[in-house]
């Protein structure tokens, strides 16, 4: 019986991990990526498709608002800040027209680039909130993922407890 328990004990945190990592994997493909192609493209509009894809999936998820935080807010976890930031980039090429000149559209996709992707010490990632893939339910990931380290912890210490004699009925009585 104690098995049993300690096995129940043992699965919120392998599952609290794979839905974290499906759900990364997910914003990745439907968001995050696109965010990446923007940047990386070379027409101005092949980068407004991009954006307007990377703007109709934060309007659709309602990630226009909030933060991703959940004890502090702090700037780098602001998804309002962030959602204007792309929404801004994308209304700059929605006014770009067959007029505007060359060196007007390299700049353009310069500021892009520059708005979407952080250098980091690894080379370039795309800018998004720290949490961005569980949000708006960070809270709830947060306290799963105390829950599920507390409970495989406990789980661990009843698969070990027939070794150390914890839970063992002692014939001394």
């Amino acid at each position: 019986m104690i098995r049993l328990l300690a096995t129940i004990l043992l699965l919120p945190l392998p599952l609290w991990i794979g839905i974290r990592v499906y759900r990364a994997v997910v914003f990745k493909i439907e968001c995050s990526g696109h965010i990446k192609r923007a940047a990386d493209a070379n027409t101005t509009e092949l980068a407004s498709q991009e954006m307007k894809v990377v703007v109709d999936y934060l309007e659709q998820h309602s990630m226009t608002s909030g933060y991703t935080s959940v004890l502090y807010r702090t700037p780098d976890e602001d998804v309002g800040f962030w959602y204007i930031n792309l929404k801004s980039s994308l209304e700059e090429l929605k006014k770009v027209k067959t007029g505007t000149s060359q060196l007007e559209r390299s700049n353009l996709l310069l500021k892009l680039r520059q708005t979407l992707l952080d250098q980091k010490e690894m080379g370039e990632s795309v800018t998004t909130p720290k949490g961005i893939s569980i949000f708006p339910h960070n809270t709830a990931f947060a306290f799963f993922g105390i829950f599920g380290h507390g409970a495989f912890a406990l789980g661990i210490l009843l698969w070990a407890s027939p070794l150390f004699k914890l839970f063992k009925p002692s014939g001394n009585s």
